[in-house]
């Protein structure tokens, strides 16, 4: 087949296979709307808040990341926010959770929103996986207990690529004491090698991006 044969096929084909991935984007945008709003009221039990997910969703989507991972699944709400912006992205989120019980219903969950094959969801002790896991990572939600945020942020930290975005929940640089959390938005603010930036939309958003290795 000539050069020429070849390329006036793959004229003819783009705007086919162009139709079918926006189709199959709508498809899923329809879906995981709807889901997140049929369970609007539904997502307690230690989620964040729509503004929350909102903002994870427009940073993934803003930076194109496409390697996120999140420490602290609970029932599934962020991460759908996540899946769903990665979905757009090209790429795939690694979330952890500890409690069998809410692992398996964010499971349900991800399956019903329609992203599960943009989650590798585990079941495990953040605190023994997380410093296993080699990375690398674009992006990070950490959402999990607030007494290893540090421990978290350290271990991660040398594995997001420059340019990446690490999020911790509940950190606000206005209510500093909350869930004595002082201590890490200090550490955070003192870092040479990330700006940080607050966001106090919803329940606090500590949003730093790594600027170089060191």
């Amino acid at each position: 087949m000539g050069k020429l044969m070849v390329i006036v096929l793959l004229f003819a084909f783009t705007p086919l296979l162009f139709s079918q991935e926006t189709n199959q984007s709508t498809a899923l945008d329809k879906k995981v709307r709807a889901f997140l709003d049929g369970h609007s009221r539904e997502w307690h039990d230690m989620n964040v808040p729509k503004a929350d997910g909102k903002l994870l969703y427009d940073i993934i989507i803003k930076n194109n990341y496409t390697r996120g991972l999140e420490i602290g699944t609970s029932t599934g709400h962020s991460a759908i926010w996540m899946a769903w912006a990665l979905s757009k992205t090209g790429g795939k989120l690694i979330t952890v959770e500890i409690d069998e019980a809410r692992y398996k219903t964010a499971l349900e969950n991800f399956k019903k929103a329609g992203v599960s094959q943009y989650i590798d969801a585990r079941l495990a002790d953040a605190h023994e996986l997380v410093p296993k896991l080699k990375g690398p990572f674009d992006f990070v939600f950490s959402d999990a207990d607030k007494d290893w945020y540090r421990n978290y942020f350290d271990v991660v930290a040398r594995n997001l690529v420059v340019g990446g975005c690490y999020t911790s929940h509940n950190v606000s640089d206005r209510s500093r004491g909350s869930f004595g959390l002082g201590a890490y938005v200090d550490y955070l603010k003192g870092l040479k090698n990330f700006e940080t930036t607050f966001d106090d939309s919803g329940a606090g958003l500590a949003i730093s991006y790594k600027k170089s290795e060191k």
